[in-house]
């Protein structure tokens, strides 16, 4: 608490500096003609080899150079070693707040107590850090949510059909999967059996727990099974590796889940060069332009909306009110969520301009 203290003792010093610092027309000196002042913002990304990460940076800096901030981003290249390295650059030079996508929660907590103590506030974007962390908050999608709202618009689609499915997971451990892939399951149970959102929150933990220590599922009741579960690290040509198996040994599949769009690219091609046609390809969440483009002709089902877009904006409004509203960083909650979508045929031309 004591460190905290400091990020807001550090904007209020700040704040009444600008105020004694204003011209006649209010406006701070070295502010842009917005009259907001020219703050220093610092973004140490985790990695940059998706597009989702790509276009999480570009966004975040086009949001914060609206305000005349000027943004420095280092990506760490998935290695936690150099994103020490990179907050402590960060640090280094003062930066009035830092934006962090942490590669692991628990590796990257010296460094934002450190920005802590140095009085920057470190605002979390897209992946969580542990509870312990001096930090702001952390902003990413609603994972659980998503699942299950893309859950729920399938089992309506399927009615009482049969629904045969495998599931392509991104990593073992990965709480972000986890709740995509558990989200799902409970959307799924919820529309096919009509029961309660609680209800099907419970029956998804108790579906997922059997998937994990058997490799698969089945709730008979709502004719739902997950026949396999494949690893695909997230990624298009993992998750053609993981679907191959899979896909050949379950020829009579209805549907293909999955915890990211890039693993159901790759799926799709595990499919398509088996010859298995009619396969529904289903989503947790992401929002790919690629899959956007799917959905509008009909050849992948639905997708939630995990947006760096939305991401971006959110992060870059806490910062804000941080940085230039005088906003206590204490306020907020441990995490901050950006609303949740299934993105079908039905909407997908109201949420495209979301997609990356």
């Amino acid at each position: 608490m004591k460190k905290r203290f400091v990020f807001a003792s550090t904007v209020l010093a700040t704040s009444m500096f600008v105020a004694a610092c204003g011209d006649a027309e209010g406006e701070s000196s070295g502010s842009g003609g917005d009259g907001e002042e020219k703050f220093e913002v610092g973004f140490a990304l985790k990695t940059q080899d998706s597009p989702y990460f790509v276009s999480l940076a570009e966004k975040v800096e086009e949001y914060a150079e609206e305000h005349g901030w000027e943004v420095t981003v280092l990506d760490a290249g998935g290695d936690v070693q150099q994103e020490a390295a990179n907050m402590e650059t960060f640090i280094a030079q003062g930066k009035d707040l830092i934006f962090l996508d942490a590669i692991e929660p628990d590796a990257v907590v010296p460094s934002i107590d450190s920005a802590a103590e140095a009085g920057i506030p470190v605002i979390n974007l897209d992946s969580g850090v542990a509870e312990e962390a001096n930090d702001v908050t952390t902003v990413y999608s609603d994972n659980k949510q998503n699942g299950r709202l893309v859950g729920l618009a399938y089992a309506e689609k399927i009615g009482d059909e049969e629904i045969k499915a495998i599931i392509l997971s991104g990593a073992k451990g990965n709480v972000a999967g986890y709740e995509r892939r558990t989200g799902l399951f409970a959307g799924i149970i919820e529309g096919k059996l009509g029961v309660s959102e609680d209800e099907a929150w419970k029956l998804a933990e108790e579906f997922e727990a059997e998937l994990s220590s058997k490799g698969k599922a089945a709730n008979e009741e709502a004719k739902f099974s997950v026949v396999g579960q494949g690893w695909g690290n997230w990624t298009e040509e993992e998750g053609l590796k993981a679907a191959e198996d899979l896909v050949t040994a379950n020829p009579d599949l209805t549907t293909a889940l999955g915890e990211n769009d890039q693993m159901l690219f790759g799926a799709m091609t595990a499919l398509q060069n088996a010859g298995v046609e009619g396969v529904d390809v289903v989503a947790a969440a992401d929002g790919a332009i690629e899959a956007f483009d799917l959905i509008k002709d009909g050849s992948y089902f639905a997708t939630g909306l995990n947006s760096p877009t939305l991401v971006a904006e959110k992060g870059v409004e806490i910062a804000k009110e941080i940085l230039v509203d005088g906003k206590d960083p204490e306020s907020y909650d441990e995490v901050t969520l950006t609303e949740p979508a299934a993105i079908t045929e039905d909407n997908v031309e109201e949420y495209y301009d979301f997609g990356f």
